[in-house]
């Protein structure tokens, strides 16, 4: 597998330092680039032979080892004292779930329609003068549980818009927002998606759409290149190619935590909560708003006390997902950026 340069003496000393590093600083690498940067989505992506290279190797192997580690305590005396903590804990956010994510959405939709010109997220601009109060509408929608669904309609129509302006490869970035919508709709109905709980619906597309967000910080993480430039501490004292690496597998393995068990999706989620919220003070007023959802969504797995007993089985199979997952989402990437956007002679190298 191709080397990569880094600063470090070895790739095992690489990953060993950057682990650690990268969840330090995440939490400023995790504001959504293409809010603060330019970006070009049908711009070729670095190559899979400079992604997968040993530093990003032995990243990934330090990271499923730590998920192994997670999946083995929660079948301990330990792991069960954690649990029964967290419960206690989180007992109000429990019970307030969904009107904290009611009253978050709500704080959003109406922050989006006194902007203006915005459909979801700051870079998906428009000049339709009618969104603005389709949102507030939405807003609307959100104070009575009988009109939750509608609320979840309106996302689901706003999020087809984006779509059909921007392109289905660039809306990749937020399943989020469909999943929000499908909770929404479910509580407002009080029903399950044949038996897959709310919150377990929009757990799983907040996974989703963090995985994404780390292949594409490997694909192009250029365009991070300004942000590090202006904020040089942001990869201390790692260099920006390691740097980008490491968040992106960071963001990776805490994204497929959210879908494995009890203890570890908890803990995956009041990190990625920590992450985002930390962003917010060092970017501001757009990364509050533009990530406010996700970390209503995040607050809520975390609060979540359905249990399903980890086991051994969890514990061997961990690599073998993750590695699937990992592969899935990179070949998923590259290949259809290359039908969307290459020569259709063109081709990933996989």
């Amino acid at each position: 597998m191709r080397s990569c340069r880094t600063s470090w003496s070895s790739p095992l000393s690489a990953a060993a330092l950057a682990l650690p590093l990268g969840l330090l600083a995440t939490g400023e690498a995790s504001a959504h680039v293409k809010w603060f940067c330019a970006f070009d989505v049908a711009g070729q992506p670095r190559g899979l032979e400079q992604v997968l290279c040993a530093d990003f190797e032995w990243l990934a192997a330090l990271s499923i080892l730590c998920l192994m580690f997670g999946c083995l305590a929660e079948g301990t005396p330990l792991g069960t004292s954690l649990l029964n903590a967290l419960d206690r804990v989180t007992t109000r956010l429990r019970t307030d779930t969904e009107l904290l994510v009611r009253a978050t959405l709500g704080f959003f939709f109406v922050s989006l329609w006194t902007l203006g010109g915005i459909i979801l997220t700051p870079e998906l601009k428009t000049d339709a003068s009618w969104i603005p109060w389709l949102q507030l509408a939405i807003a609307a929608c959100l104070i009575w549980r009988r009109t939750m669904p509608l609320a979840g309609a309106g996302i689901v129509f706003l999020f087809g818009f984006a779509t059909w302006q921007y392109g289905a490869f660039h809306l990749a970035d937020y399943p989020v927002f469909l999943g929000v919508a499908a909770y929404l709709i479910l509580t407002g109905l009080d029903r399950t998606l044949y038996g897959i709980r709310p919150i377990d619906v929009v757990r799983a597309a907040a996974a989703v759409t963090l995985m994404w967000a780390s292949v594409e910080k490997w694909a192009y993480p250029d365009w991070t290149a300004p942000l590090l430039a202006a904020k040089p501490a942001m990869t201390l004292g790692a260099s920006p190619e390691l740097f980008m690496k490491a968040a992106g597998v960071i963001e990776f393995t805490l994204a497929f935590a959210l879908i494995w068990t009890p203890l570890v999706r908890r803990t995956a989620a009041i990190i990625l909560a920590a992450i985002f919220v930390s962003a917010v003070f060092e970017f501001g007023k757009v990364d509050m708003i533009g990530h406010s959802g996700i970390i209503v969504v995040l607050i809520g797995i975390a609060a979540d006390d359905r249990r399903v007993a980890a086991t051994r089985r969890d514990v061997v199979l961990a690599p073998a997902y993750y590695g699937a997952a990992l592969a899935g989402f990179l070949a998923l990437y590259y290949v259809g950026h290359s039908l969307l956007f290459a020569p259709l002679t063109a081709a990933p190298v996989i």
